[in-house]
């Protein structure tokens, strides 16, 4: 019944967005027109949209997983990505949390601030 997901995230500038999602991320852009920046992953749709004033929410907007956290992590810090280091976090070098059943999550934001994570399960 449903099909693909598409994804939902807010920018106050299409160029850092479109350097982030595309440039480091590694997104394939798809378009942009008046209505958002779109890019695709994994055969997924990510529409940018862009708002003059929002505030970021404070828990993850989008997220991916990966089948080997700590390379993909190592290969995000060497673009430039900075990880979370919450208090609860035990991998405190990387910002990989371990959770009780043994996936793993690190999280980072997005130049507007937008929560994003990589999970390996």
């Amino acid at each position: 019944m449903l099909g693909k997901m598409v994804g939902f995230v807010l920018t106050k500038d299409y160029d850092k967005a479109k350097a982030f999602y595309e440039g480091t991320l590694g997104c394939e852009f798809v378009s942009l027109d008046q209505f958002a920046l779109v890019v695709r992953i994994g055969g997924h749709q990510i529409r940018i949209s862009k708002a003059a004033d929002f505030t970021p929410l404070r828990s993850t907007v989008l997220g991916w997983e990966v089948s080997d956290i700590e390379s993909v992590v190592d290969l995000l810090t060497e673009r430039g990505v900075v990880f979370e280091k919450y208090s609860f976090v035990q991998d405190k070098e990387r910002g990989v949390w371990t959770a009780p059943g043994g996936d793993k999550v690190a999280w980072f934001k997005d130049p507007d601030g937008n929560i994003l994570s990589v999970s390996q399960h």
